[in-house]
């Protein structure tokens, strides 16, 4: 009895073995599994990285061949090209300032949501800006759509209040009208120094009777222009804007921002030759000899200059690093109801050719960055589960990441990198994130600044 009891306990003795070394087989599958499954990850992750690694590499040698493309569409358009994807306007500015202006001038700054209206005392050379006073004007949401004398009547009444409390420390000559520089920063077909017609409004502008005919179709992404108005001269509206106000002012330049940024350059220092904007989108303006312009048709300036905005945003070349990613957003921006920023002109252009509109400036502006950056991330997701085996639903929104996020992200400096968590927390909702997680796309941010960064300072 006692030897069958002895024998009972051992069977049982090595069932539990058995089962306990079939536990930990089990176990031990799933954790190898588990392993392989994260190896897997990591392999699929790190191929992705090498991709967009290769993808948007900017050599030297592909710069320089960048820079020589723009020179040749830049004689291209200069020689009026009608298939040069560059504009190169020609601003009517054959003069810059020089350090030695006097006297009180006043400016208009639209180009945006809202405007400016500045005044400033110049003391020439020795006293330079004596003193400037600016205010800022938010323009009420239903004047964006309204039409043009609403809006310019709106502007010129801020204007006209501004000047009334111009103060005796400003100087204006006894019976000298006041000067008005009118920064606009829409497109424009300048037609002399103070004079332009729109071409069209962007920036969620849609105003009526101020449309240039010339431009059959144009669409924004908030709202449809009517093209089908007779352009006006948008220094002629507001000049009769201010006389419906009684204000005694002259607009003597019209100008759009990059060109008024080349002449505040200009005015701190005489060897300043170019200017660039790298904001929302990109612009630069340069100054040209007036005698190598062949679309020029006037007399040659006296000063044989003559300061070209180029419109650059719109330069193309099959040299342009393009990857996956740009060409996605290129096309899917031409949707209806998914287009962003991209107002364009497109009567004289084939459906092939609007798809390459603007491409450069949506590879190095504000605008686009982010969105660059979001969807090499939702690629990540998707193919190496980055925040883990479900996709972040708003990942996939189109233009959620914001470039003023993705810079916070690409400048955090923290050792856990808490602050780019944190923004992926808030804008994708993705509560946690691993330190992995947070690294890889530290590490996107910095591809797609530099890329931007170094094409832009290939032109």
């Amino acid at each position: 009895m006692a030897k069958g009891a002895v024998v009972g306990t051992a069977v049982v003795v090595c069932a539990a073995a058995a089962t306990a070394v079939g536990v930990a087989v089990v176990v031990s599958r799933r954790r190898r599994r588990r392993r392989e499954a994260e190896d897997e990850r990591k392999r699929k992750a790190a191929a992705v990285i090498e991709e967009v690694e290769q993808a948007f590499s900017t050599p030297t040698a592909l710069l320089r061949g960048i820079a020589d493309a723009m020179v040749v569409e830049m004689e291209r358009c200069l020689r009026a090209d009608p298939h040069a994807p560059l504009k190169m306007l020609i601003s009517y500015v054959d003069n810059l300032p020089t350090g030695d202006e006097h006297g009180l001038f006043y400016a208009l700054d639209l180009g945006g949501t809202n405007f400016r209206v500045i005044r400033v005392q110049l003391g020439g050379r020795e006293k330079r800006v004596v003193k400037q006073q600016y205010e800022e004007v938010s323009i009420p949401p239903h004047l964006m759509v309204g039409t043009s004398t609403e809006l310019f009547d709106f502007i010129a009444a801020e204007l006209e209040k501004f000047v009334g409390i111009e103060g005796e420390d400003f100087h204006l000559p006894d019976g000298r009208q006041r000067d008005l520089g009118f920064t606009f920063s829409f497109p424009v077909h300048q037609t002399s120094i103070s004079s332009g017609t729109l071409i069209k409004w962007t920036k969620g502008f849609s105003i009526n009777g101020t449309v240039n005919c010339d431009v059959s179709y144009i669409k924004h992404s908030i709202d449809f222009i009517d093209s089908e108005k007779v352009g006006e001269d948008v220094v002629g509206e507001l000049t009769r804007a201010m006389e419906r106000q009684g204000l005694d002012m002259k607009v003597t330049a019209l100008v759009n921002d990059t060109v008024g940024t080349l002449a505040g350059g200009r005015y701190v220092d005489n060897d300043v030759v170019a200017a660039v904007i790298l904001g929302t989108g990109t612009n630069a303006a340069y100054v040209e000899h007036a005698n190598v312009i062949p679309k020029w048709n006037g007399r040659l300036p006296r000063s044989g200059n003559m300061v070209i905005n180029m419109e650059w945003g719109n330069f193309r070349s099959d040299k342009l690093p393009r990857s996956e990613y740009d060409k996605a957003l290129d096309f899917e921006s031409l949707n209806p109801g998914e287009q962003i920023q991209l107002p364009q002109k497109v009567n004289s252009y084939s459906r092939g050719e609007r798809r390459l509109m603007n491409i450069y400036e949506k590879m190095i502006s504000g605008m686009y960055l982010g969105e660059i950056v979001r969807r090499i991330l939702l690629k990540l997701a998707h193919d190496a589960s980055l925040f883990g085996d479900v996709v972040p639903p708003k990942l996939e929104q189109l233009f959620i990441l914001r470039t003023p996020d993705m810079s916070a992200m690409h400048h955090d400096t923290s050792h856990d990198l808490k602050h780019l968590g944190a923004k992926l927390k808030d804008i994708l909702g993705v509560p946690d994130t691993s330190l992995e997680a947070r690294y890889i796309t530290l590490h996107v941010c910095d591809l797609v600044a530099e890329r931007g960064a170094r094409l832009a300072a290939a032109k």
